[in-house]
């Protein structure tokens, strides 16, 4: 796919607007909308849907306009439910007058409709996984009720063709990893610019003294790609404490089922979370990630992280140097890797160095270059 061509420069500041899927909790795709609305202090947000108190204070602070999504029946519980109208939300929002759309998007943002000349940025958390190459995670076998998965397999085909006929009206692409630019390539024919998303590395931070590294942690949506079970399964029957952070419409099924060795702390705020990963022996990641925010943040913490060898945590894990990789998704794959811990000792330096090159100053000035390519007499 041939991309648009580059409008004119456009002189001086410009009117720039921000886009973003959702708004309703502090997530990676949230981190990078946060830099974004820092880099244009006076540019709206346009969501489909803002759930008020959910997100930093300065997404907050800013003018936050949101579609007919907001107001659909119990959307604050059900909103992944409305997917289909997702679309027509999307191409909504009118951005006559501006001369820059930057969209943050892992679902339909990257498909707002802009006029003429405008410059529409993307920055891509991944092209829409429920549909592509995490259909049947979502929609599979046991993930929904038979009635429903015919009509779904139609609807995911239709959003297909969707999500590649909009990706025409991106004037640049931006992917938070090699692995998912890799994506944009395959399903959209385009290029895309990786610009690793950032990480606060200047709140995550090693802890003052010795920690007791007594328990291994896992922080994540619980959602079927995040493949928890597989670590639940590595260890049962291990004797090791495993701390599982995070919420989401899998715990239901997750916790009943879990090992002894688990212990389900639901969603932590960051404060707690940092304290969780300064005293872990370890963070987990078993999934395959877009990129994967979490190893990072523990390596500025100071641990080292077990990551699975596809996707973007091979982009952050130095293998035996801030972390180890296992390479089967079995339970007993990774079992064998927590093994080897014992014998294995990791460089806090090396580790902390590790992740301030994933900095949020790093990724803001990687930023502003992106922008600049499109718009070279930007002023900010």
């Amino acid at each position: 796919m041939t991309p648009p061509r580059l409008p004119a420069p456009t002189a001086g500041r410009p009117r720039v607007a921000l886009v973003h899927d959702w708004l309703t909790g502090m997530r990676g795709g949230e981190k990078v909308l946060l830099s974004l609305a820092r880099l244009f202090p006076g540019a709206p947000i346009h969501t489909l849907l803002h759930l008020p108190g959910k997100v930093h204070p300065e997404l907050e602070s800013h003018e936050v306009r949101t579609s007919f999504v907001q107001r659909l029946p119990e959307v604050e519980r059900y909103y992944r439910h409305y997917l289909p109208l997702f679309p027509a939300a999307i191409r909504g929002f009118d951005f006559t007058g501006y001369d820059l759309v930057v969209s943050s998007s892992h679902c339909v943002a990257k498909g707002v409709r802009v006029p003429p000349g405008v410059v529409h940025l993307c920055y891509c958390h991944t092209p829409m996984r429920y549909v592509w190459d995490r259909y049947a995670d979502y929609f599979g076998p046991g993930r929904l009720p038979w009635p429903a998965r015919l009509p779904m397999r139609g609807v995911a085909a239709w959003l297909r063709r969707w999500d590649v006929r909009t990706a025409a009206g991106v004037t640049r692409f931006a992917a938070n990893s090699a692995y998912v630019a890799g994506r944009i390539q395959r399903y959209y024919g385009r290029e895309a610019e990786v610009l690793p998303p950032p990480v606060d590395t200047d709140y995550f931070t090693p802890a003052a003294g010795p920690a007791a590294r007594d328990y291994d942690l896992v922080v994540s949506a619980l959602v079927p790609y995040k493949r928890i079970d597989l670590v639940l399964e590595a260890y049962r029957g291990s004797g090791r404490r495993l701390a599982v952070v995070g919420q989401g419409p899998e715990r239901e099924r997750l916790e009943p089922g879990a090992p002894a060795e688990a212990e389900f702390l639901g969603h932590v705020d960051d404060s707690r979370l940092r304290e969780l990963y300064r005293g872990a022996r370890v963070v987990i990641m078993p999934g395959v990630e877009d990129f994967g925010i979490v190893p990072v943040e523990a390596m500025a913490c100071g641990t080292p992280a077990i990551v699975y060898g596809e996707g973007g945590g091979l982009e952050s894990v130095l293998e035996g140097q801030t972390g180890l990789i296992f390479r089967e998704p079995t339970p007993r794959a990774l079992r064998a890797v927590v093994d080897s811990l014992g014998a294995l000792s990791f460089n806090t330096q090396t580790l902390r160095a590790r992740a301030q090159s994933f900095s949020r100053a790093a990724f803001e000035e990687r930023l502003r270059a992106f922008v600049r390519g499109a718009l070279p007499t930007i002023e900010w």
